[in-house]
């Protein structure tokens, strides 16, 4: 496993993420996901699993403190006066007393992002979240975030993959010591489309999948959340530990050009240029 230091923890820079698991699926994935050796498990409350993802966690017979367990609250739930009443509720169908990381889902319009993060610093505060970040934040509304949080925002989850880029967040965040969470990894699908991905992974005797996450994992400052359902995916895509991509892969798949955006929901926000 690779670790990224943030705010001086450890994170393992690959995750597993629970986005449409549901019920015994859901419980299911996360037991095996926990078995193979995943150790950061990210959920959120719009994922309607928070329940799944914590009976799995409490039957792995794991000690807490050894799983990096993120959630989200939904968008339509931030109002700042009922931010810890959300919390509170995530926590419960966790069965945990506290998570590792929290976050708002969607950033709210401009101006309520300061209300609403002093809300989520609060909720920390009281110590029913170690650390909070922030999900499918534009630099613009980053800042706003990170003047209220005294600088202290741990991480921003994104979709990032080799057919989006994320310079600018990239560039904002790295020297401020701000995590990059890559949300949607593969691409749905398309990095097992794409030249020079296929002939690498032919090269390296790995499947797309492989070539793609580990091209996310190299980067400095950044993690990565695939998910799946299906237990052989779920072992192949942590599989990436014993091979590293030279200079030239990853500026190969620096280059590549693509769909782009795969998700831009109408409360979405003004995102930034994808160059």
């Amino acid at each position: 496993m690779i670790y990224r230091t943030v705010r001086g923890v450890q994170v393992p820079a690959l995750g597993f993420g629970t986005w449409h698991l549901r019920g015994p699926d859901a419980v299911s994935a996360v037991q095996l996901a926990l078995e193979i050796g995943y150790r950061h498990v990210d959920t959120a409350a719009r994922y309607e699993n928070e329940a799944e993802v914590g009976q799995a966690i409490r039957q792995s017979g794991l000690p807490r403190d050894d799983i990096f367990l993120s959630t989200k609250l939904r968008h339509t739930e931030l109002a700042p006066e009922g931010i810890e009443a959300r919390t509170r509720d995530s926590l419960d169908r966790l069965g945990v007393e506290r998570v590792d990381l929290l976050m708002p889902h969607w950033p709210v319009a401009p101006e309520g992002i300061a209300p609403m993060m002093q809300a989520f610093r609060r909720v920390r505060d009281l110590g029913l979240a170690r650390f909070i970040g922030v999900s499918n934040f534009p630099t613009a509304l980053l800042r706003i975030a990170l003047d209220v949080m005294d600088g202290e925002v741990f991480a921003n989850q994104v979709e990032y993959h080799p057919f989006l880029r994320q310079r600018r967040l990239l560039e904002m965040q790295r020297p401020l010591g701000i995590a990059l969470t890559a949300a949607v990894p593969l691409a749905r699908g398309k990095v097992y489309e794409a030249e020079p991905i296929r002939r690498i992974a032919e090269a390296r005797g790995k499947s797309p999948a492989q070539v793609a996450l580990r091209w996310l994992v190299q980067q400095d400052g950044v993690l990565a959340i695939p998910k799946s359902a299906q237990p052989d995916r779920i072992r192949s895509n942590y599989q990436i530990f014993d091979f590293a991509l030279d200079a030239d892969e990853m500026r190969a798949i620096d280059t590549l050009q693509g769909p782009g955006r795969m998700i831009d929901l109408a409360w979405a926000p003004e995102w930034d240029p994808a160059d």
